[in-house]
């Protein structure tokens, strides 16, 4: 038997080339990406703790989708996992919050940091993971959104107070300096301003809380359908048009009706029996007591006025006065812009200078009018 030569044309298929080893700097980046997942699992469950029901259910979730992360970067890692890395300032600063706070600053934060997730252009990450930050977005985007709710009328009264004290008593103070008056007079000119703009705020937030609640209770319907009733004519019956005016369909009016004439012993199509008399509230028209909405505005507004007068009740005179109080009242704007920002999900940064540029803005124009009017009026 003769042995079988290959020709020196033929080959034998190559071996399936090795995988490349990964390089010192793929090894770096994935013990990060591993510190980073503990990290967010972790802010995950610890903001689980402070919530029951289905939110503590969905944080568990995301906390579990952060582990199988995890779970895949030690597999890649292997042996160079090597001793835990910090996690990144963002990741811990994110714990902090959650152990200290679990408010829904952690979930805007949360928010920002799943939407610039850095998979979407690492090649060992898988597209099931890449899939997972985008969904994570959502998802905290959506629980940090009923935080939001919750606290948008409160929030609300207390940026608007305090940027307006801010900017009003800011600009009132800087028109009264341009005009040349003594530093007494625009002392007593700031403090007059902060009473009467808080005082205004408090005032115009009692009457307007007032007479919204007027208003909804003029809206809300009366039980003269059940007393009224039995004295109906069947086959002229206009109770099925305050029902209508109520913006149940017709067949829900008719079918209420019914019950309401007696001629139903039972709620025979509860589907269209749900509807209480009174209707739903919906969280963004939830009205507080009158005089709560005052005295919140009152202080809200003048906790900002406050701010520019500073330096003159310590004593401060010209243009040194005029220029810490504006350094002050910037702060202050940059501090409330960038807080708006988290809570938005967008950059506190751009929001905090937009506070910043409105703020000087309004008071480089009341100072530009005093000067005009100081001139004048010499």
């Amino acid at each position: 038997m003769q042995a079988h030569q290959e020709s020196p044309g033929s080959s034998s298929p190559a071996p399936d080339a090795a995988p490349k080893p990964p390089t010192a700097a793929d090894l770096r980046r994935w013990r990060q990406y591993l510190a980073d997942e503990r990290a967010e699992a972790a802010v995950y469950r610890q903001l689980a703790q402070r919530r029951e029901g289905e939110e503590r259910q969905i944080l568990l979730a995301l906390a579990e989708a952060e582990g199988r992360h995890e779970a895949h970067w030690l597999k890649l890692l292997g042996e160079h996992a090597g001793m835990p890395k910090a996690a990144s300032n963002r990741s811990r600063l994110l714990g902090f919050l959650a152990r200290h706070f679990g408010s829904v600053f952690v979930l805007a934060l949360a928010q920002r940091a799943e939407g610039r997730s850095p998979y979407g252009t690492e090649p060992a990450a898988t597209p099931a993971m890449v899939a997972d930050e985008q969904i994570h977005e959502e998802v905290v985007r959506g629980l940090a959104t009923r935080g939001r709710n919750r606290l948008s009328g409160s929030f609300r009264a207390a940026v608007f107070g305090a940027n307006d004290g801010l900017v009003s008593n800011l600009s009132l103070v800087m028109g009264m300096a341009a005009t040349g008056v003594s530093s007494s007079v625009v002392l007593m000119s700031g403090v007059a301003g902060l009473l009467a703009g808080a005082l205004s705020m408090g005032a115009g937030e009692y009457v307007s809380v007032r007479s919204q609640r007027e208003l909804l209770n003029a809206t809300l319907p009366t039980q003269a359908t059940l007393t009224a009733a039995p004295s109906l004519d069947i086959e002229h019956n206009e109770l099925v048009l305050v029902y209508l005016a109520r913006g149940m369909t017709r067949e829900a009016a008719e079918h209420r009706v019914a019950e309401r004439m007696g001629l139903f012993t039972c709620d025979c199509d509860p589907s269209l029996s749900l509807q209480p008399e009174k209707p739903p509230t919906d969280d963004h028209e939830t009205v507080g007591s009158a005089w709560g909405a005052a005295m919140s505005s009152f202080c809200f507004f003048a906790s900002g006025a406050i701010v520019p007068v500073i330096p003159f009740l310590l004593g401060m005179t010209g243009l040194g006065a005029l220029t810490v109080a504006a350094v002050l009242v910037g702060i202050v704007l940059m501090g409330t812009g960038a807080v708006v920002g988290l809570l938005s999900g967008t950059s506190p940064l751009s929001r905090g200078l937009r506070q910043l540029a409105i703020g000087f803005g309004a008071a480089a124009a009341t100072y530009g009018l005093g000067l005009l009017f100081g001139a004048l009026i010499v």
